[in-house]
Formats: structure tokens, sequence, C-alpha cells
């Protein structure tokens, strides 16, 4: 029996391998999204939670390899045996818990959010849509700032400081950017890119403009009516979204590449929604 340990070995390898490869290319697949970004403090300790479990899971392993190997030995392997599931068990489960304890005692938020915001993007009169997520995890984004194709901003997680929940981080997050003088929207035919003073079709220059309705009675008792503001961002890219779960009174945001105007005629599918109902209003 002792002659086939390094066979056990070499299966236990090929899995941890395997299961390796398939954690780590998902968490590739966030940090390439995230190439131009400071990891926030929840990503960091979420990926080093990942290899904490992985290194527990391969101790585990092994020593019950070792339990096949050895399970004729006297008491004393057995107990030698147990210590070594027990103890890695017991240090991954301590490392979870002292992390999310500390996550949400230093968080701004006080602990795990679920926030969100609608949006829209307008290039010169026509609407455009993010590309589609893929994979398992349906969403284009972090696990904490994402978009599900349903034109809604997901902050899902730990806000450890307020900026974190920023609009032009948020397109960072899913592979574009906002900035002053324009952006760039990755779609399913591929990035557009637009700068201010670019034509639009009529031949006129276009600018980069965002829009935001507010709720200024912001409740979340949906049963009230809200009452929303129209508010054109002088800088938009270090706006904070709404800490809401429920669009309204969470955002509405609109940002359009067009001629400089003062005010925007869209408007979001969820606050039309609610004017349709009767329990939105303008200010």
């Amino acid at each position: 029996m002792i002659n086939k340990l390094p066979s056990y070995i070499s299966i236990a390898s090929i899995i941890f391998i395997l299961a390796a490869e398939k954690v780590f290319a998902h968490e590739g697949e966030e940090e390439e999204i995230e190439t131009a970004l400071v990891p926030t403090l929840e990503d960091t300790i979420r990926a080093n939670s990942i290899k904490v479990v992985i290194i527990g899971s391969i101790l585990i392993l092994l020593v019950v390899i070792l339990t096949v190997l050895f399970k004729d030995k006297g008491e004393g392997v057995k107990k030698l045996i147990f210590a070594g599931i027990a103890a890695p068990v017991l240090a991954v489960t301590i490392f979870l818990v002292s992390a999310t304890v500390y996550l949400n005692t230093i968080s701004s938020s006080g602990g795990p959010v679920h926030w969100h915001a609608d949006f829209e993007i307008w290039d010169c009169g026509q609407k455009l849509e993010l590309v589609d997520p893929q994979g398992i995890s349906n969403r284009v984004g972090s696990a904490t700032f994402h978009e599900h194709n349903d034109d809604r901003i997901h902050v899902e997680g730990v806000v450890v400081n307020k900026d974190e929940a920023s609009l032009e981080r948020f397109f960072r997050f899913i592979g574009g950017r906002l900035h002053m003088d324009g952006f760039e929207i990755p779609t399913n035919e591929g990035l557009i890119v637009k700068n201010n003073n670019d034509l639009c079709s009529d031949k006129k220059p276009g600018k980069l403009q965002v829009f935001v309705y507010k709720i200024v009675n912001a409740t979340t008792n949906q049963n009230s009516n809200f009452v929303y503001k129209q508010e054109k961002l002088t800088d938009f890219t270090d706006y904070i979204l709404s800490p809401y779960g429920n669009v309204p009174p969470g955002d509405c945001v609109i940002v359009e590449f067009s001629q400089e105007k003062e005010k925007t005629d869209k408007l979001c599918g969820s606050y039309k929604l609610q004017q349709m109902k009767g329990k939105l209003y303008g200010d």
C-alpha cells in the first residue's frame, strides 16, 4: 500500500491543478477588467480567502489519502490523522470569520450592501447597450460592482470607502471609461469611443454630458409617492450613487453624447413605470 503513495499524491496534485486553474481563471478574468483600478480591500480579502480555502483543501485531501494508507495503524496514528484534518478546517474557518468581521467593522457601509441605480447611455440619439454578460456569473464587471444586461448598476458587497461607489469607477469595472472629455463603452459590436467635439450624424459636434434623476423625498417605503429632480452633473466622474436597493429611490443616470443642453428628455424605464402608476412626480 505504501508503494502506491506516489500515485495517490499524483492524483491529488492533478485534482488541485484543475481546481486552481478553474478558480484563478475566473479571478484573472476579474483582474483583467480591473486593470486600471486600485483593488479594493474586499477584492484583496476575497482573493486571499480563495487561496486559503484551496490550501486547506489540499492539506485535508492529503490527510484523507494518508488515512486510507494507514487505516490499520495504532491509535496514535489515528489521532495524528484526526488532528491533520481538524487543524486545516479550524484555521480556514478562523481566517474567513476574522476577515469578514474585520471588513464589516471598518467599512463605511457597516457591512454588506445591495444598492442599485439605473442608467442609459446615448450616442448622438442612439441608445447603446453594454456588452452581454458571459459565463456562469452572468455579469459584466466584478462581484461587487457590475451589470446583468439589465441597464442597472449593482453594488453588492462591502463598501469600505464611499468613493468606491462612484460612477466613473463603475465604468472602469465593466471594461470602459468615463472621463470629462468622453467615454469608452464596451458593446457587442466592439468598443464605442467618443470624445468631445466628435461629429454626430448631423455634422454637428457633440459633448459628453451626464444627467441624474434623484429622489428628493427618498424612502424605502415602496407604497409612498416619490418626487424627483433632474440635475446636470458638472463633475460626473466623482458622482457617488445614492444608497438605495430599489429604483426609485435609487438614481436614474443618463450618460449622453450630444449637442450641449441643460436638461435631457431621456428617462430610465423604472422611473417611467412609476410615473405610469402615479407614484413618481417631477419637482
